[in-house]
């Protein structure tokens, strides 16, 4: 059962990995247009949430 578990969790991750990428470079572009715009808000709340899904990236590429 635990083999099962694991090949479920191994395809989900890996059907997640792409989504990621494609989050990243979205926000990415969020951040680079709040650098031009000065927004420092919008920098913080961008890096943070870059942050988080660089952590999830990691974990899932393990």
């Amino acid at each position: 059962m635990e083999q099962v578990m694991q090949t479920f969790i191994r395809k989900d991750g890996e059907l997640r990995i792409p989504v990621l990428r494609l989050e990243i470079d979205y926000e990415l572009a969020t951040l680079h247009d709040a650098m031009l715009d000065e927004d420092l808000v919008m920098i913080k709340a961008t890096k943070q949430r870059l942050e988080k899904l660089r952590r999830e990236l990691i974990q899932l590429e393990v």
